[in-house]
């Protein structure tokens, strides 16, 4: 989702809670304003937030605090006494909620292993693709927020390999960091798992064993391995339940309908 559209459904959804202070770390203070970390997290999917890159964090919450400066702009102008402005913002803040209501409902779903596997039989034409090999050249790194930084000084323009031979804390760094191939399956597996969900040029960061590494792809050729059911668990999970989305919807709306609401029509 975009950024900013995200931070300004966030802003929306806030509005009728403003006059309790919510709990936890902050984040940023605007014009004494205090932004809470629980409160941003709460706006994103279960896990995400965790998952983001520090660099990616960082954006977000400067994002936030540049939202908060046009909004708190906005109430010094009174925009919000603008009857056309005060629709929107009702508008914006009954999405919201409908997609709160909708999202706990699709949280419910359990996708039983019997239904993974059907899926996977059904579409195998889509899964039986060969894969492909990354060759992969990594930094290895003594924690996390060492590899966070390292990663956000490439991510701002630091050479790759400059990087490498600065931080690397290991033998490897001698041959470049080159791993070679590395595939879906065998020791090196998890490279490969957190290879395939890199974009083009980007680089990436993992945990194995007791160090984190940063990585990038540096060639890619065509495995001699077929993807297997496993190799594809997630990803068919994600189909399934982004199927069933449309049903939870209908589902909820009869359920609701169902309780005799008076809804009138002019």
């Amino acid at each position: 989702m975009n950024r900013v559209l995200l931070l300004l459904l966030i802003l929306f959804s806030l509005i009728p809670a403003c006059k309790e202070e919510p709990k936890g770390a902050k984040l940023a203070e605007v014009n004494g304003e205090i932004l809470y970390l629980e409160s941003f997290k709460a706006t994103f999917p279960k896990g995400e937030w965790e998952a983001l890159e520090a660099s990616d964090k960082r954006r977000y919450v400067e994002d936030w605090v540049n939202l908060t400066l046009l909004a708190q702009a906005a109430d010094e102008a009174k925009l919000d006494e603008d009857p056309i402005i005060k629709a929107k913002m009702d508008f914006a803040q009954k999405k919201v909620k409908a997609n709160a209501l909708i999202s706990e409902r699709i949280a419910r779903l359990r996708i039983s292993e019997d239904q993974l596997f059907s899926y996977f039989r059904i579409h195998q034409a889509e899964f039986q693709k060969p894969l492909l090999s990354y060759r992969i050249q990594r930094i290895s790194l003594p924690d996390k927020l060492t590899a966070e930084n390292v990663l956000e000084r490439i991510n701002q323009g630091m050479a790759f390999n400059t990087a490498l031979s600065r931080y690397s804390t290991e033998s490897l760094r001698e041959s470049g960091g080159d791993m070679g191939f590395v595939e879906s399956v065998g020791p090196d597996s998890l490279f490969w798992q957190a290879a395939v969900k890199l974009e083009p040029e980007q680089s990436g960061i993992l945990k194995k064993d007791e160090l984190w590494y940063v990585f990038r792809i540096t060639d890619s050729k065509e495995s001699d391995s077929q993807a297997s059911f496993e190799q594809h668990r997630a990803e068919i999970r994600r189909r399934i339940i982004g199927e069933k989305q449309e049903e939870v919807y209908r589902k909820l709306l009869q359920e609701i309908k169902s309780r005799g609401n008076e809804i009138y029509y002019y």
